[in-house]
């Protein structure tokens, strides 16, 4: 009878050792796919530590070595991603801004432009009236030549009205993307 219980004891110690030696090999796997920069999954932890995916779920320790591995992985890729966007997001956000300023500066130049072909109709009209008719060719060929000006400047003000408006569409259209990349990568690494 008493092989009986030192048997039992001597399997209850075996299998604390065999835990302890797979609690040993998660660790080492873990350790080795945070230094290859691999992905960080049970399925992996387990098929690199040479145990199977149960015993990481049932045993308490395995467990918590690799929640807090998996967080630890999330973490850095969500930093990694945010990154990535921080980066994207600054880029369009240039973009537009000096799309925006660029615009201001061509809306200043054509009503300055404007103002000065009033200016000079204005001046036209009253040496109409005084100027011999040489004069007033002159005048009505600078006139032309302001007009001329007048519509290249709202020809450039409407192609970067349309820049603009690209450039806020390339935004919206790449800060959907990555939504959806993260959207991408956290479903990935949930599975």
């Amino acid at each position: 009878m008493s092989s009986g219980p030192e048997s039992t004891r001597a399997a209850i110690a075996a299998r604390r050792q065999q835990t302890q030696d797979k609690l040993a090999q998660v660790e080492k796997a873990i350790g080795q796919l945070r230094r290859e920069r691999g992905r960080l999954t049970v399925r992996t932890i387990a098929e690199r530590a040479g145990v199977s995916a149960t015993f990481l779920y049932e045993n308490t320790d395995a467990r918590t070595l690799v929640k807090s591995a998996v967080a630890d992985s999330r973490s850095r890729h969500d930093r990694l991603g945010q990154e990535q966007h921080d980066q994207i997001e600054a880029s369009w956000r240039e973009r537009a801004l000096n799309a925006e300023a660029e615009l201001t500066r061509t809306q200043k130049e054509v009503f300055a432009q404007r103002q000065r072909i009033g200016d000079l109709m204005g001046q036209l009209r009253d040496f109409d009236q005084m100027v011999p008719g040489e004069s007033v060719q002159q005048l009505t060929t600078e006139n032309t030549t302001l007009k001329h000006r007048a519509h290249q400047l709202t020809q450039e003000h409407r192609k970067l009205q349309e820049r603009l408006e690209g450039a806020r569409s390339n935004l919206r259209f790449a800060e959907k993307r990555i939504a959806d990349l993260e959207a991408q990568l956290i479903e990935r690494d949930l599975s």
